[in-house]
């Protein structure tokens, strides 16, 4: 069986506690951790992969049974089956953004963090595009290279861009 993804993480050192996420994050995380499984290894989702990936997490020890982690996997359960509807429309966009980079040849891991992102930009009108995009930046710092931040928000700005006025809530303004 494949291990989850783990990410580095500069809170995770010797000598430092561990910290911990908020259950979208952890939510986010886990989503892309699956579709990259499922990307990597070739498989549809299935059931039967999601059941698999759900057992490897709980068997890692990386993840305590607990209020936390019911609310993460129930979110990354919410965001893969919207990124698996969503699959063409997704696709097409992250292709049109991407003009110079061939799908296909981005880093499996950034590819399936902007999938996510994608679909939390364009069909979660409540989660504010800069907290989608921020969220993207640092899952690509923490599971990817220092460098994908800047090519995961390259992309992304210009879907935020490219969304409709008003589709999406904008955090508050500071006064």
């Amino acid at each position: 069986m494949n291990e989850p993804l783990k990410p580095v993480r500069s809170s995770s050192a010797p000598g430092t506690h561990k910290k911990t996420l908020h259950f979208k994050r952890m939510g986010r995380e886990l989503a892309m951790q699956y579709l990259f499984q499922c990307d990597l290894m070739g498989e549809d989702q299935t059931p039967e992969t999601m059941e698999n990936f759900w057992e490897q997490a709980e068997e890692s020890g990386e993840f305590p049974d607990n209020r936390i982690f019911r609310k993460a996997r129930a979110y990354a359960e919410k965001l893969i089956a919207g990124v698996e509807e969503n699959d063409a429309e997704i696709t097409e966009t992250l292709e049109h953004f991407s003009r110079k980079w061939d799908v296909d040849r981005m880093s499996a891991v950034d590819r399936n963090i902007m999938r996510v992102a994608i679909f939390e930009l364009k069909h979660c009108p409540d989660i504010p595009a800069l907290v989608s995009i921020d969220e993207a930046i640092e899952i690509g710092k923490d599971f990817s290279s220092e460098k994908s931040g800047v090519f995961i928000n390259g992309i992304l700005n210009g879907v935020k861009d490219s969304l409709p006025p008003g589709s999406k809530n904008t955090p508050p303004q500071k006064k």
